[in-house]
């Protein structure tokens, strides 16, 4: 028995020893039932508990664990497939572009880390069928690498964590038991070529099979299906090659079926060599894409020269074109367009070992999202992902298991040098060649899949030009990709399209004026970090305009943070740092458009807006729909038309038969001007198009699609929903005070009372603010109402440094000083003296003016002015005005009002039902919806700011006997609802690091600067969603209910 040698972990040159070549991910099965289960006997899981033990690096390995008569039975145990470090072995280490060991030791690439470099050491015992005659065995995912033993012997060594390794284990088998033994290296050499912005982890996190074969057995299945253009793409051709364990004769049957399993085309053949090959044309083909994944199955059956079975083999079959053509990237003739995600694979319980079940719920999510491309960042994914891609239709960029980031870019600096990896190294060569082929073996047969993709930001260089070479020579029906080239142009022919991350929509456009040569994607784009995603609608509006700009994928799908038992048992979501690793990147492991347990974020509102395939453009006269789809037709989809009164919904009809084919765009007469006239108020048209039927990813009725706009029927005099106080859901029954009523005004030293029928307020001179507002007996306000400038900085704020910039403004919204008290009782102006009313006095009036004046601690110095309008008949006007010059741009713009946290019932007539903001409301609608102040706040795994709505006409919170307090204008306003201030939300790192809810937050504002989303590290918001410093102002109408 030879001991295995650790430093070969240091050369890059060693990454395989006695690996079997790499093949197809087809299943073989002995017969057609066993295939109809998808269960096959030729195989053995080893999936479970095995036996473990930590080493802390090569020199702590129990020595001799891998013989034979070395008992492991009183070891730990750990499961399989699982990370180390998430089941109680060390700890997880989330890290964006620095290695893991920066820092800790100092090597350069190449070499591996010695104090800190933990080995799992795993053993699993085991029989295998007597009727098993050679054995082999499938590791599906070791991180980072693994050294193999069977009773003692090595059988073999493996690196690249994301492609499988199997052996042959014949040569050492035993009858009965067997021992299997396994090293698992955290760091090799090969760890400078997966730095991949994720939670860095070891173990065996994928299935490990044993499995047997057949006599005559297909070790590989190579299939290429293409429509013919000559045909006009009805006919397709299909080419099959295999590849068998033995030369021997055997018999081979080819059918090609459709999905009801009848017989399309076939062949029959007798083999005497180890590979055949056959070509095949079929008629009146349905070509497979996103929108319709049609898919053939390709049923292969092997018999022996007696007749007797031996085994079969299905492989899922999509006729499909891609390619450039006219300079732009086509699918079946037509120019696409990827409204596209990237992809982690990744599970808060269990890291990158996911639970199967997740890989299906993923799909769907993504496909009632509109989204049609997945790229599987920043690695090859299960198979189980482009199995399921090519059944649910997603256009998928395989990527690589190559990055590099921290060997040439330092804290976001290019910074290449002589230790820059890959590079133009020949040393490094055969690794990088080598997980390409794996890759392309393994996944060669998905349809799903368009582009090759050669790594990800591992700079540029010889090296992965000679792999996107090495992709043109073995596929041509494919294209490859390389962002990394934007940074290093020396080989530009390594990417068949441009490809750049997080440039801006303008500057592409720009980019694209000058280079003509290439059709362009951003491969990262929309960066989806906490509170963001905000002008995504510019990329989306460049598509319809540059036909080069050819989408792109948002980063990313889901938060990747890891869920433990917090200090009071309740679920805590954690991220980088939490674990004591350093260096750590913190939260920037928060980038989803889902959360980290997979419930949608409110910025799916806006993808899902942006990514479908219809635009919809509702009038009174009608709908305009613009068909953007490449292969459907808007008669696939039911029309249904609601309409809105003020928020009430009036009408609703369902309409079917209107055919707007692909490209183009028509009127749809719906008759909706037909109706009779229904009184003044705001009317509000959504037109949605839905499934006609049930489909594999949703039911019958379900909305791929919608537009909505505010319509204005030709009787309507123009009256406003608030001169109609009373029509349907806008309008609240209130106790209406008649015109002739008055206001008891009550002057004291200190404090002014102004009291109506069922309320009553009070200033104070002390306070320099409203200190009371009393309705039905219930003192409303909690604390004294705050002009708020400030917001709790988003993920997006804290990248660019706007925080920095802007920072009097939080100054401004915490300190400030009452420097004037003015007030108006039915026209007549006073003003305090020395702090005090004035003389003590009471009258009646109909109107009470008082108007505060607030000077801040900035420079310059600013000021602004809220006034408080109450009148007889129950309502409270606020103003806010401010203009100073000199000071930067403004957060917000808002008054805050603190409620007893018993006010957490919400109503609003508004744009919902999610949060939104200027830059990010596309995907919103208007409506009246009802929620309460905790629901209103996004989990993000940093707190900030969040639960914002635009276009609100009115909002009301209150209590569960339905007490509380209205907002309204006739401007709309933006508007929350929180139980949580700003500054808390700032304060918090986690949520929950958060105070138990004590206070509502009610936030009228005239308006909160955009959440950007371009980038995370420094790109601003764009300058048409903020407020630059000026003049501005807020009014709305308070009142009791």
């Amino acid at each position: 028995m030879a001991a295995f040698d650790f430093e070969k972990l240091k050369d890059p040159c060693y990454f395989a020893e006695n690996r079997l070549p790499a093949h197809s991910d087809h299943v073989f099965y002995r017969d057609e039932a066993e295939l109809a289960r998808g269960v096959s006997s030729f195989y053995r899981t080893l999936g479970g508990i095995w036996h473990f033990a930590y080493a802390r690096n090569t020199e702590h390995i129990p020595q001799g664990f891998e013989a034979a008569d070395y008992d492991c039975r009183d070891w730990e145990t750990i499961r399989v497939p699982a990370h180390i470090q998430m089941e109680g072995h060390g700890a997880p280490h989330y890290t964006n572009t620095t290695y893991p060991w920066d820092g800790h030791e100092s090597i350069v690439p190449g070499e591996i880390p010695v104090r800190d470099n933990p080995v799992g050491c795993y053993v699993k015992y085991f029989a295998v069928p007597e009727d098993w005659e050679r054995v082999y065995i499938s590791f599906g995912g070791v991180d980072a690498a693994f050294a193999l033993f069977l009773n003692g012997h090595f059988v073999g060594y493996s690196e690249d964590s994301c492609t499988p390794a199997d052996f042959d284990l014949t040569p050492y088998l035993v009858a009965g038991e067997n021992k299997l033994a396994a090293m698992v290296f955290r760091y090799t050499s090969a760890s400078w070529l997966e730095d991949q912005d994720f939670w860095r982890f070891s173990g065996i996190y994928r299935d490990v099979l044993l499995y047997t074969k057949p006599q005559h057995h297909i070790e590989d299945v190579a299939v290429r299906a293409v429509p013919l253009e000559r045909d006009g793409y009805t006919h397709g051709k299909l080419d099959v090659r295999l590849a068998f364990n033995d030369a021997s004769e055997k018999h081979v049957e080819i059918l090609l079926c459709d999905s009801e399993g009848d017989c399309v085309e076939g062949e029959e053949a007798v083999v005497t060599a180890t590979t055949h090959a056959c070509s095949m044309e079929a008629a009146c083909v349905l070509l497979w894409s996103a929108e319709h994944p049609w898919l053939y199955h390709l049923m292969i059956r092997v018999h022996d020269a007696a007749g007797a079975l031996q085994e079969v083999v299905r492989v899922r079959v999509g006729f499909r074109e891609f390619c450039i053509r006219d300079g732009v990237m086509q699918i079946n003739g037509e120019r696409i367009v990827f409204k596209g995600v990237n992809r982690h694979e990744f599970d808060s319980d269990h890291g990158r070992a996911m639970d199967p079940a997740l890989f299906e719920q993923d799909i769907i999510a993504l496909k009632r999202a509109n989204v049609n491309a997945i790229r599987t960042s920043h690695y090859p994914n299960s198979s189980r992902l482009y199995e399921l891609a090519d059944i649910y239709g997603f256009y998928v960029i395989d990527e690589t298991n190559l990055e590099t980031h921290g060997s040439w870019m330092k804290n976001g600096a290019c910074a290449k040098d002589a230790h820059t990896v890959p590079g133009d190294s020949e040393e490094w060569l055969p690794a990088v060649l080598d997980r390409a082929q794996s890759m392309y073996e393994r996944d060669k047969n998905h349809p799903c899949i368009l582009i090759w993709s050669c790594g990800n930001e591992s700079c540029g260089g010889r090296t992965i030009y000679e792999m996107s070479e090495h992709f043109r020579r073995v596929d041509s029906t494919r294209l490859v990709h390389y962002e990394g080239i934007f940074w290093d142009r020396s080989y530009p022919a390594t990417s068949d399209m441009e490809s750049q991350m997080y440039t801006k929509a303008a500057d592409i456009e720009a980019f694209l004026k000058e280079h003509r040569d290439k059709p362009f994607i951003c491969c990262e784009y929309t960066h989806a970090m906490g509170n963001s995603c905000g002008g995504m609608h510019k990329y989306t509006e460049l598509t319809e305009r540059e036909p080069l700009y050819q989408g792109g994928f948002i980063w990313d799908f889901g938060d990747q943070a890891i869920r433990r038992r917090g200090r009071y048992g309740e679920d805590v979501f954690l991220y980088g740092g939490d674990f004591g690793d350093r260096p750590s990147d913190y939260n920037f492991s928060g980038n989803g458009i889902f959360f980290a347990d997979r419930r949608p974020t409110a910025k799916l509102q806006e993808v899902k807006y942006n990514y479908q395939n219809f635009t919809l453009r509702p009038s009174w006269n009608g709908v305009e729909i613009e068909n953007k789809s490449l292969f459907s037709d808007a008669d696939d989809y039911e029309l249904r038309l609601t309409l809105l009164l003020d928020g009430r919904k009036i009408w609703e009809t369902w309409q079917q038969g209107h055919h707007v084919e692909p490209g183009e765009t028509k009127f749809i007469d719906t008759a909706i001007y037909k109706m009779p006239y229904l009184g003044a108020g705001e009317y509000v048209l959504t037109a949605s198009l839905c499934l006609k039927n049930e489909e594999p990813w949703a039911p019958a009725g379900y909305e791929i699609a919608f537009g909505q706009a505010v319509v204005v029927p030709p009787e309507n005099t123009g009256a406003s929903l608030f001169d109609i106080l009373g029509c349907g859901v806008a309008a609240p029954a209130y106790a209406a005070l008649e015109a002739s009523g008055s206001l008891r005004v009550v002057q004291g030293d200190i404090n002014l009372g102004v009291q109506g029928a069922g309320f009553s307020l009070m200033f104070s001179s002390a306070q320099g603010n409203l200190v009371s507002y009393r309705h039905g007996g219930r003192e409303l306000i909690e604390e004294l109402p705050q002009p708020s400038f400030w917001r709790a900085p988003i993920d997006n704020d804290y990248g660019s440094g706007r925080m920095a910039d802007t920072a009097q403004w939080k100054l401004a919204s915490l300190y400030r000083r009452c420097t004037r008290i003015e007030y108006s009782v039915d026209g007549e102006d006073f003003e305090t003296v020395n702090g005090f009313f004035g003389r003590r006095d009471e009258r009646r009036a109909k109107r009470v003016i008082v108007r505060f004046t607030y000077a801040f601690a900035t420079e310059p110095a600013a000021a602004c002015v809220v006034s408080y309008t109450a009148e007889a008949s129950g309502e409270v006007g606020v103003t806010m005005e401010y203009e100073t010059a000199g000071m930067p741009e403004m957060p917000d713009f808002a008054m805050i009002f603190t409620l007893d946290a018993d006010y957490d019932r919400i109503r609003f007539y508004g744009y919902g039902p999610k949060e939104n903001y200027i830059d990010r409301c596309c995907g919103a609608r208007l409506g009246v919806y009802e929620s309460t102040a905790a629901d209103e706040v996004e989990p993000y795994l940093r707190p900030q700011e969040t639960g914002n709505h635009c276009g609100v006409r009115w909002i009301e919170v209150t209590d569960h006997g339905g007490h509380g307090i209205r907002l309204a204008a006739d401007v709309p306003f933006e508007a929350s609802a929180l139980p949580y201030s700003p500054h808390e939300l700032e304060n918090a790192r986690h949520a929950y690091d958060l105070p138990r809810p004590q206070h509502t937050y009610l936030r009228a504002s005239a308006g909160m600067c955009g959440v950007g989303g371009d980038d995370s590290w420094g790109a601003p918001v764009l300058a048409e969603y903020t407020y630059p410093n000026g003049k501005r102002s807020l009014s709305f109408k308070m009142k009791g209910i």
